[in-house]
């Protein structure tokens, strides 16, 4: 989800979790700093950087006179996590101080900018106020991985996921539906949902692949190498991943728009029920969503 900001300071096309869409969006760092991956087109015209502390100032002052009604802060951009330590201190101590209805904070983090922090660096940022995690997952797929170019392993995603879990962060994990294509779809779903069961996240969130010509991924498709499923394949990925994941105590949501399918289920006790759910919407018993209503 994103928006185009003429106010404040934010730049470019901001994009944020669809959840955090009500509440106070800080962009604190422009981009991502990877920014290698093939389905997302999102942070292309931007170069990485963390914006000047001046801005913060003019931000914060901003949201102390007219943000009084919104408990919760998400931090921008991409992989803001990835900040030096000096920067979050900073950020996260004057939210506290300056912005103190401020019930939850939030960013997007990835496998990388987790391995920089310490556990003791971890541990003082959950400290300071910063609660949950957004984090990129994608598949659990190791060929998948490299072909979109995530710059982790399925290893390495499940080590730095229990890292920030250790530390007290709440996690809310994005996984993708149709990223390996035909060909891999089962052992993408399969393995993305043995994934997902190692890290045990409090939330899970299954997207389905949408093509933006700028994405590096369209030239795969538009070659042929690439064959993306088709409306009820996506359904069967999802059952196959649904079905190969397993959660404690955790939500497992396939409800953004660009799903054929909307699931909302609390695992463990909702999992017969959306299984026979998704099995109905393969017979035909229960209806798509439209190709008109899909969107990113």
């Amino acid at each position: 989800m994103f928006f185009e900001s003429e106010g404040l300071d934010h730049q470019g096309f901001c994009f944020r979790p669809p959840s955090e869409a009500y509440n106070i969006l800080f962009q604190a760092t422009l981009g991502c700093s990877h920014n290698k991956c093939t389905f997302c087109s999102a942070f292309k015209e931007k170069r990485f950087a963390i914006k000047d502390r001046s801005i913060w100032e003019k931000d914060l002052e901003f949201a102390e006179k007219y943000c009084r009604g919104q408990t919760r802060l998400f931090v921008m951009d991409g992989d803001a996590l990835i900040m030096p330590m000096r920067h979050w201190e900073w950020l996260l101590s004057n939210i506290s101080n300056r912005l103190p209805w401020v019930e939850r904070v939030s960013t997007y983090g990835n496998a990388k900018g987790v391995a920089l922090k310490s556990d003791e660096d971890l541990r003082r940022l959950r400290e300071m106020g910063l609660s949950l995690i957004y984090y990129g997952i994608e598949s659990g797929h190791p060929q998948v991985l490299k072909d979109i170019k995530k710059g982790a392993t399925p290893e390495k995603l499940v080590e730095q996921a229990l890292r920030l879990k250790k530390a007290g962060f709440a996690l809310s994990v994005t996984v993708i539906l149709g990223l390996a294509g035909t060909e891999k779809s089962r052992e993408h779903a399969v393995e993305t949902g043995r994934v997902l069961s190692a890290v045990d996240p409090e939330y899970v969130g299954a997207l389905s692949l949408m093509l933006s010509e700028d994405a590096p991924i369209y030239e795969r498709v538009r070659s042929g190498e690439l064959v993306l499923p088709e409306g009820l394949d996506f359904v069967q990925e999802l059952g196959l991943m649904f079905a190969n994941t397993t959660l404690s105590d955790g939500w497992f949501m396939a409800n953004h728009a660009s799903n054929y399918l909307t699931v909302k289920a609390h695992l463990p006790e909702d999992r017969e029920k959306t299984l026979q759910r998704i099995a109905a919407a393969l017979d035909g018993r229960v209806s798509l969503r439209k190709e008109w209503m899909r969107a990113l």
